[in-house]
């Protein structure tokens, strides 16, 4: 009976193996999506991508992540960004804010009521 080899971790075909795996190499294509044309419109969707990749204890992970950001319209020869508002940074976040300024007070109202008195 012959015995296997010991595997030996090789970086460099784990990476080529998990790009084949999720749909080949990062490019243009990647965060610009395919131009959609109606009535002498063109309009490109614009995104961000980002891929990462590690290995611990003889095991290998990665993910990705891809997040929309605009797109690109060309009408007449003249080409416009166009960016997607990210509404919970722009909203929620100083909402949350004014609610917690505004409840400060009463919160400290309400637990001097539980202070104990003093002897």
């Amino acid at each position: 009976m012959q015995a296997l080899p010991d595997p030996v971790f090789q970086p460099a075909d784990s990476t080529a193996a998990m790009m084949d795996l999720i749909g080949g190499k990062p490019g243009a294509s990647t965060v610009f999506g395919e131009p959609v044309t109606v009535d002498g419109i063109t309009v490109i969707p614009v995104a961000r991508a980002g891929i990462a990749f590690g290995g611990a204890d003889g095991g290998v992970g990665g993910g990705a992540d891809i997040r929309p950001l605009g797109y690109l319209e060309i009408r007449d020869g003249v080409a416009r960004y166009h960016p997607i508002r990210d509404t919970w940074g722009h909203v929620v976040v100083p909402l949350a804010a004014l609610a917690a300024g505004l409840a400060a007070p009463w919160m400290i109202h309400a637990a001097s009521k539980f202070r104990r008195p003093r002897r």
